[in-house]
Parts: structure tokens; sequence; C-alpha cells
């Protein structure tokens, strides 16, 4: 997969061809995203072209209504690193600007789609809108197709279980509840923030609970509620399980809002390390206790329902990954 509009390559390499596309944030990039991007790879290799997704930056609803914009289920380096797993060969951000938005969805296909990225076929989501006020829609995409030569195939959504079209509106919700099983549901995976290790306070260490400090990589990232979560962090040492407190230290009077995770069977030095921490199972809630003993015996009935909720997480037949556990508090 290459990336078109960053630093290195602003357009399509020469001898590209015509192109399959479709168009869309793709924020999460959950499984109605990924059956998207399955048929418009199996309709580029059916016909011998290139696949391409065209997607923006910032959210168009920063541009456009900041109050309104949602926060982000994906940064950019986890969207592409996700969209890279999907085998399309080429993503187009778009800088989505007050300028951008002012376009006529038609002056977006013929300057945008056909004029520079080659489209001769378009594949969007049956609720698809594009361009100035959401103009691009079904009706008018298929009379420019039939006036401009390119195919228009309309997607229809995945439903949930209980009949819902999923989407990224729906993702976040599950995550703000926190209801981290129905997010994985819809994602096809767990939900997880990538940062950085920084250096923390280092009461952990003290406690016998010596921890790693995550620096979310962007603040418009959504994150579960404040709590205590058994979690896998994946960097490049390999992958730890363990527990992480998301939120404040209330025993100690700090309320700054960190992520600050014990792995399992892990001493080493993770300072300056990305890593991405994944959300497996909600154990109790930020609490303040009397005193440090207190917390400390706490702690070990945090670590004792981590371990269990990842030991369950990791059987093999429990295909959906249930996980739930009973609060760790006594």
């Amino acid at each position: 997969m290459r990336v078109i509009g960053g630093p290195d390559l602003a357009e399509l390499p020469a001898g590209t061809g015509a192109t399959v596309v479709t168009v869309g944030t793709f924020d999460g990039v959950h499984c109605g995203h990924r059956d998207v991007l399955a048929r418009l790879t199996a309709r580029a290799t059916d016909g011998g072209l290139a696949s391409l997704l065209v997607t923006f930056e910032p959210h168009p609803l920063e541009v456009l209504n900041p109050g309104a914009a949602p926060a982000l289920l994906t940064t950019r380096d986890e969207k592409l690193e996700l969209l890279e797993s999907t085998g399309i060969d080429f993503v187009a951000i778009i800088p989505f600007t007050p300028e951008f938005a002012r376009r006529s969805a038609t002056e977006f296909v013929d300057d945008v789609l056909i004029g520079r990225f080659g489209m001769t076929a378009l594949l969007v989501g049956h609720d698809h809108g594009f361009g100035r006020g959401r103009e691009g829609d079904i009706t008018l995409l298929r009379s420019l197709g039939a006036s401009r030569g390119f195919s228009v195939d309309v997607v229809e959504p995945v439903s949930t279980r209980s009949g819902e079209a999923v989407s990224s509106t729906l993702v976040r919700r599950a995550i703000a509840e926190p209801a981290l099983d129905r997010a994985r549901e819809l994602l096809g995976r767990s939900y997880s923030v990538r940062g950085t290790v920084v250096a923390g306070a280092a009461r952990g260490r003290l406690l016998g609970y010596p921890t790693i400090n995550v620096e979310p990589g962007s603040p418009r990232k959504l994150l579960p509620p404040d709590g205590v979560y058994a979690v896998q962090v994946v960097g490049s040492r390999g992958r730890f399980d363990g527990m992480m407190n998301l939120g404040g230290r209330p025993t100690f009077g700090d309320d700054r809002r960190t992520l600050e995770a014990h792995l399992f069977d892990a001493d080493d030095d993770f300072y300056g390390e990305r890593v991405d921490v994944a959300f497996v199972a909600r154990l109790r809630d930020t609490v303040r206790f009397p005193d440090a003993d207190a917390l400390v015996a706490q702690l070990r009935r945090d670590a004792d329902a981590a371990r269990r909720a990842l030991t369950a997480f990791a059987e093999p037949r429990n295909l959906n990954g249930s996980t739930h556990v009973p609060p760790s508090t006594s």
C-alpha cells in the first residue's frame, strides 16, 4: 500500500492506469469499512485495476462544525496501519480545508476522482454523501457516472446480530459506555490506543507494581471512561499482558488523566518506545484508598482479575472474545 498526498508521493505513480475508488473518512476501520474495502480490492483485481481509498484529514466536521466533531477512533498512523492489512493499493489523503469544503460534488468527481486519480469505478456506502452540503448522493453519482463513463456500486451495510448497521458512531457509543465486547464485535478487534512511553512519577515501582506511562499519539483520540482495565500491550519487544489505570491517582491527590499500565512479567525500560495498548476488559472504577497499603492490596486483586480476564479472552473456543469478569474490588 502506498500513501498519496504525503511528503514522499503527491500523485499516483506514472503508469498506474485506471482505478477503482471508494471515498470516506473510514475512522476506526470497522467491520463495515473492511467489507467495503474487500469488495474494492476484489473489483480491482477482477478488472486488472488499482484500488484506491480517498480519505480526508482532518475529519471534515473539525472544519465544518468543530463543536460536533467526534473524537477519533483511529489516529492517522493507526488508520494507515489498519488499512495496510486490507490489501488496497493506494490511500489518498486529501487535506480538508474550508476552500475544499466549498467544492461541489461534481467538481470533486471531475477534478479529483477522475482528473487526478483516473477513476473508472466507484464503490460507496448506501448512505454516502460528499461535496458541498453532502450533495453527492447516490442519485447524483449515478447520473455523473452515466455521463462520464464510470460505474457506481452501492455497498449495503454490515449489520450486527441485533440488526443495527455497523458504523463509527455505534463504535464510539460502545467505547463510551464502555461495552468493550460490543466494540470488539463492531471493530473485529480489541479497541486500542497507540502512544509513546514517557517518564512518570515512579510511584508504581515503589509499591511493587512498576508501570509504563503511555502518552496517546493525538489529544483527539477517544478513550474509554476512567477506570482499571485488563490490557494487552504490544511494542517492539513483543506482546505483554497487564492491567492499566486510566484516569487520575486519587490516593495521591493527582487528578491528571493518564494511562499507566503494569505489565506482567516485564522488567525492561520502555522509555521512548511506541506501544499499542488494547483494552480487553474493564475491572473497576478508579477510586481513592485510605493509604498505600490498601491500594497495594487492591492492586493484588486487580492483577488476579486481569489475569482471569486475559485468560478468558485467549480461550480458543471463545470466538466472540467475551471477557466478562467479576469486579476486582472486595
